[in-house]
This record gives structure tokens, C-alpha cells and sequence, in this order.
């Protein structure tokens, strides 16, 4: 028999902080989510971290923020479909398609929220960074287990920011922003720890599939993983809240069933960076008003007349495509959700909506253009190189502050002399390191934290330049 997760279990706003305390009607669970994590520090500092295209002297450009801010939009637009009409089929009560809003807002607003600076490529750079120091195996890096170093040498943002909201910001070492359960689980792209997700790609590749081509023959859970072992139980703890579905990896370690609510957050991501890069292309210069029209028409269900928007500038012509563009694409997403309902609730879907909906040729279509014409920008790749040597210098720059600390048996006070100034000059967060382990994650704590203007500003500091 098919297992299939219930709604009032994956809805449950309960807090592992205060569990059982009375929820309050006038601003409930999920709303007080949104506003901890808005006036987060983390949120905050998105605001100079790079999205795709570099941060520049263009203020019409935008960064993670804005685009934190932009998907959590289109979250909330589709998450009340969504919640209308689970009302209709008699899925949820009625009265709780609000609810269902509430925590797509919430998640969206967080799902950006443990990437380091520099795009993906500060993804990247920590990981080589990491790998790099895991080979030649001395110090801090000589006795980390094989499964643990992939935590390092894989970074992934997503654990990360599931580690700050569960474990670093607010209520420091206890719970976090101490989020509902629901968010937590609609923010969870990835349930699984690193050594999980790469035990069952290993299987996969073990079946014959090529490694090139693994990702797309296993469960969308599995492509990458979701928190670190070090907040393994709490996000146990959320799962079984949850109801989420429980599996074992190849590895013998448990994971879960994406909750449903995740591929609502996903598609609102994917709608937003696919479609106003497409706008921010326009607005770079790396793509011209006639490439970005023919790519987002076709998204748009009732088709603008070009004799309305005559008076208009270019640049407001395409303003007005993306808006028109996003509706569409919400109600496709919407559709797409109801085609899949079964699969979804049963942890067995592993497609994107916005993929397996009526435009997702169109966004195949944009995908291909943003690949050949954005991605490849020379001022695109002049950022990724700055940022890996940036990122690098950093990372150099306070290992001899960990590697002192380690020395001192993990006691911050006999830290020789200039190890102490430089953590002042860094203000370096030593609290809680304990072990080799916990080390490293605090050093990934710190470089992934900063905006892209303050890692510049310490790699100058700490190389001297």
C-alpha cells in the first residue's frame, strides 16, 4: 500500500522551542516565521550578496534580497491557489487556504538564506577550498570521517541556511529562529545529510548510470542534501512533527520524503530567476528588447496589445511582459500541481512543476538563451574569478586562528597574541567549538555569512593587500 502524507499533520505550525503552546489566531505561527526571519541579520545581508548578475553600479539590478523577496511574492500567489483548492476538494478546512500562503511566504522568504557571497561559484570556492585541505589531511582536517568531509567538500547552501534558522541565529545553540514546523518542512528541498544523498547517487551509478546523468534518474530529494549530521535530530524532530515519509539510504541513515509544500517554493524560485533574469539581462545590456519579448510572450495567457503599450520605453514594455509572464506562470504551476497531486503526497514526485506544466518548453527555451548569453557574460566571469580567489584568501586568512584554537585544546582565552588580535579584527565567533569538527563548521559559519563588499574587505586585510 502507497504511503501518503496527511494534511493536518503537514501543516502543523508547532514550534520545537514551545511545543503545545496556543497558537495565536490574530498573528499566527507562520506570519511571526516571516517577520523573524525579515529582521534576521542573515536576511539582511542578502542585500549584497550577488544573485546572477554581479553587483555593479546599476541599482535596477537585483540581488539576493530582492529576489528573496520577489519569490516569496509569487510563493504566497500560489500557495493560495494551492490552498483554495484543497479547500474545494475537501483536503483541508475551509478557512486554512491562508494558512497554506502563509508558510510558502515564510519558506521563500528563507530559501536563499545560507548562501554564501558570490552566487554559486562561493559554493563552489568553499568546496575546492575544502577538498584541497581534506587531501593533504593535517590539522583540523587529519581525523574528520569520509562522510562528515562531505559536508565541506560539497558545501551546499541549503544546509546552511537550515542550520541558521535552526541552530545560529536568534536563540544561539538552542533552536534558532525556532520556525514552525510547517516552515521548516516547506523550506527542506533536500531531506537527506550529505553522506545520504551521495550514497544513493553512488548506487545509481553503481546500476551503470553515467555520472553526468545521475541526477536526473534519482528522487529530486536526493540531488543534493539538506542539513548538516550536527542538526540531524532537529530535523528529525520536524519530520516526525510533519508526518513526512522516512526512508533508509544505502548508507543506513535516515531520510524523508520531500513535504509537498517544498515543490511550491521550488517553482516559485524557478519562475522568478528565470524570468527576471531575463529582464535583468535586458537591463545589463547582455540581451536586447526583440530577444527578451519572443522569449516571454509565449508565457502569457492573454497577449498584450502592442498598441497599448506604444508610449511606453522599452525597459517598461519588459517590466510589463514579466508581470503579465509570472501570472502565467503561477496559474501553470498551479495546474501542474493538481496533475501531480497523488505523486506529491506520496513522497514519489520527483519533477519541477514548472517543468512538467504547458510552458515548460518555453522555460527550456529560456534556460538555453540564459546559459549562452547571461551566465557566460565577461563581467559575469570576472566576479566568479574574483570571488574564488577572494573566498580563498579568506579562508587562508583565518585558518591560523582555528589551527591555534586546536592547539589550545579549544579554550579561545590561551589563543597566542596575534591569533586574539585577529579575532577581534574579524570579530571571529569562537562560541561552541569543541572538536575538529564543529570547528570547520564554524569557520563555513563565518565566510558563507558575509556579503560579497565584506569578503573583499577581509581578504585585503587578511592577505595584507
Amino acid at each position: 500500500m502507497t504511503k501518503r502524507m496527511e494534511w493536518a499533520s503537514l501543516l502543523n505550525t508547532g514550534r520545537h522551542g514551545k511545543p503545545g503552546q496556543a497558537e495565536d489566531l490574530a498573528r499566527p505561527n507562520y506570519t511571526i516565521d516571516a517577520d523573524r526571519i525579515t529582521f534576521s541579520a542573515p536576511f539582511r545581508r542578502l542585500a549584497n550578496k550577488t544573485q546572477v548578475h554581479p553587483l555593479y553600479d546599476n541599482d535596477h539590478l537585483r540581488h539576493r534580497l530582492i529576489h528573496s523577496a520577489e519569490v516569496a511574492s509569487v510563493g504566497r500567489s500560489l500557495g493560495m491557489l494551492v490552498g483554495h483548492w484543497l479547500e474545494t476538494q475537501g483536503e483541508i478546512d475551509s478557512g486554512k487556504a491562508h494558512m497554506v500562503a502563509g508558510i510558502v511566504h515564510a519558506a521563500c522568504l528563507a530559501h536563499d538564506i545560507g548562501n554564501p557571497p558570490f552566487g554559486h561559484s562561493g559554493e563552489e570556492s568553499m568546496s575546492g577550498w575544502f577538498a584541497e585541505k581534506f587531501a593533504q589531511g593535517s590539522g583540523l582536517f587529519k581525523d574528520i570521517p569520509a562522510p562528515l568531509q562531505l559536508e565541506f567538500t560539497a558545501f551546499e547552501g541549503n544546509a546552511q541556511g537550515h542550520r541558521i534558522v535552526t541552530r545560529l541565529e536568534m536563540y544561539r545553540g538552542e533552536v534558532g529562529m525556532d520556525l514552525s514546523h510547517a516552515v521548516i518542512g516547506a523550506f527542506s528541498k533536500y531531506p537527506m545529510s550529505a553522506s545520504t544523498s551521495a550514497a544513493i547517487q553512488k548506487a545509481k551509478e553503481d546500476e551503470g548510470v553515467p555520472a553526468d546523468e545521475v541526477k536526473r534518474h534519482i528522487y529530486a530529494g536526493a540531488k543534493k542534501f539538506g542539513f548538516f549530521e550536527g542538526e540531524r535530530v532537529t530535523f528529525a524532530k520536524t519530520a516526525q512533527a510533519l508526518g513526512l515519509i522516512e526512508e533508509t539510504g544505502p548508507d543506513g541513515q535516515s531520510w524523508w520524503r520531500r513535504h509537498p509544500l517544498v515543490c511550491l517554493v521550488e517553482a516559485a524560485d524557478d519562475i522568478c530567476y528565470n524570468i527576471v533574469d531575463l529582464e535583468d539581462g535586458f537591463t545589463a545590456g547582455d540581451l536586447s528588447f526583440d530577444e527578451v519579448r519572443a522569449l516571454l510572450l509565449p508565457l502569457i495567457q492573454t497577449k498584450p496589445n502592442d498598441d497599448d503599450l506604444g508610449a511606453h520605453r522599452e525597459y517598461e514594455k519588459i517590466s510589463h511582459f514579466r508581470a503579465m509572464a509570472i501570472g502565467g506562470a503561477i496559474w501553470a504551476s498551479f495546474e501542474a500541481f493538481k496533475a501531480h497531486y497523488d505523486a506529491i503526497m506520496a513522497g514519489q514526485y520527483s519533477g519541477e512543476l514548472i517543468d512538467d506544466s504547458q510552458l515548460g518548453e518555453e522555460f527550456r527555451k529560456i534556460r538555453n538563451v540564459a546559459g549562452k548569453q547571461l551566465f557566460v557574460a565577461p563581467r559575469k566571469t570576472k566576479l566568479e574569478v574574483r570571488g574564488r580567489n577572494v573566498i580563498r584568501r579568506v579562508l587562508d586568512g583565518i585558518l591560523p586562528v582555528f589551527n591555534a584554537l586546536q592547539a589550545c585544546n579549544w579554550e579561545a582565552s590561551n589563543l597566542p597574541e596575534y591569533e586574539q588580535k585577529l579575532t577581534r579584527a574579524l570579530d571571529l565567533d569562537l562560541r561552541g567549538i569543541e572538536s575538529e569538527y564543529s570547528a570547520l563548521h564554524v569557520m563555513a559559519d563565518y565566510v558563507s555569512g558575509m556579503t560579497d563588499r565584506y569578503a573583499v574587505e577581509v581578504a585585503k586585510l587578511v592577505s595584507g593587500t
